[in-house]
């Protein structure tokens, strides 16, 4: 199954929330993907532009995008961007790949 890299942040109100009533939000993370089959593999919090982060694994795209909407539509997190992670020997067969597409830059 696929990786997904999530970086999310808190919105002020949902931050006063939480200071309020501290929560542990890794079993309400791991209960959004495994509605859709997927699994939570990390939640952790950091310093820096964005408070958090996840790792998913989910069946395909349109899995994680459900679980990405649902939390965008929530309006508790702000920005909410996610990242389709690629393996090794997925992208080393993307350059094998590359090598049989023709492409021209503009003005060549």
């Amino acid at each position: 199954m696929p990786l997904y890299l999530t970086r999310f942040s808190y919105t002020p109100e949902t931050w006063a929330r939480l200071i309020g009533n501290p929560e542990d939000r890794r079993e309400a993370a791991r209960s959004y993907i495994e509605s859709v089959g997927g699994t939570l593999h990390g939640f952790w919090y950091a310093f820096g532009p964005h408070d958090g982060y996840t790792l998913w694994e989910a069946p395909d795209n349109v899995s994680m995008a459900a679980v990405a909407l649902a939390l965008g539509a929530g309006g508790a997190l702000r920005p909410v961007e996610t990242t389709v992670l690629m393996t090794v020997e997925e992208t080393m067969d993307a350059m094998r790949k590359a090598q049989q597409v023709r492409y021209r830059p503009p003005g060549a």
